[in-house]
């Protein structure tokens, strides 16, 4: 990240804070040359109140702390954006994200993220802990069981069938990746490359 010019604005810079995991931007707030400098030492997102004229680190009072994982600059290097992992609830109203959106968007990254946890955990009431345990060929053939349902439940007219189908095998198939050592986000990376080859 290039040096962020405070001059701009009084020394303070627009800070947007974004899921790293759905994308959905939770938060705006600003920081200060200080405030910056505290959250890259701390990992934890750090702002400079406006209203009380400090230092805030975001969940020092509810503990919902938001957890950095990339900090980027704009083009100008006068406005920042965080990719975070939210403890909790950003809003203090108890909302996702502080513009009042709860979003299905991105869900899907939330779910590996749970379906990670229930394995590394170990969790012996998981159903997806109990199935990556029987290893890959159990996997696999439940990907290919779900998607068979699919095509069937395509071919009629009852939708809400045909999108619990789809779910299974979303649901199965981030089992199988995780069970291949692999993400969805590199599958993600694949279909962009393909993309921008065919530009």
């Amino acid at each position: 990240m290039d040096q962020i010019d405070f001059t701009k604005a009084n020394g303070l810079v627009p800070v947007v804070i974004q899921d790293n995991r759905t994308l959905q931007v939770l938060m705006v707030g600003y920081m200060n040359e200080e405030a910056l400098i505290k959250t890259k030492k701390d990992r934890k997102v750090t702002f400079f109140s406006r209203s009380k004229s400090r230092l805030w680190t975001k969940g020092e009072t509810s503990g919902n702390y938001l957890n950095v994982v990339e900090i980027s600059a704009d083009c100008d290097n006068d406005s920042i954006l965080i990719k975070a992992i939210p403890s909790g609830p950003t809003c203090h109203t108890g909302s996702t994200s502080c513009f009042g959106e709860e979003t299905s968007k991105g869900f899907i990254y939330n779910l590996e993220h749970i379906i990670n946890q229930r394995i590394s955990n170990d969790t012996e009431e998981s159903y997806t802990n109990r199935l990556y345990k029987k290893g890959i060929n159990k996997v696999a053939q439940k990907v290919g069981e779900e998607a068979v349902e699919l095509v069937i439940e395509s071919k009629d007219n009852d939708i809400d069938l045909f999108k619990n189908e789809a779910a299974d095998l979303l649901y199965h198939f981030l089992i199988l990746l995780k069970a291949k050592n692999t993400d969805l986000q590199s599958i993600e990376e694949v279909l962009k490359m393909r993309h921008e080859v065919k530009k």
